[in-house]
């Protein structure tokens, strides 16, 4: 059995026991949260939603908030003499899913 869920603008297939990092979540570590289902799989066939499947939910725990690794963002215009170089540190979530209810 597996879902198909919703958030932060992309779109993530889970299975129970799952762990995957999601854009960052308004939710503090240890705490549960619940995700909009699109689509789900299980025993009695596929189903989609337009656009979401009504009931269905999937339930997580937040394990952990983080930054990931650096990554350099370096633009310039040649022949110009402009040249500007940044750094870049996206911060994630990292969820556990626990029961898929459809």
């Amino acid at each position: 059995m597996y879902a198909i869920i919703e958030t932060g603008g992309k779109q993530y297939k889970v299975s129970k026991g799952d762990v995957v990092f999601v854009e960052k979540l308004v939710a503090n570590e240890e705490e549960l949260v619940e995700f909009k289902v699109a689509a789900i799989c299980d025993e009695s066939g596929f189903k989609v939603g337009t656009p979401y499947i009504d009931g269905a939910k999937v339930s997580a725990k937040v394990v952990k908030n983080g930054k990931d690794k650096k990554i350099t963002v370096f633009t310039y215009k040649p022949k110009k003499s402009e040249k500007r170089k940044m750094g870049h540190r996206q911060p994630y979530s990292k969820v556990e899913i626990f029961d898929i209810l459809s």
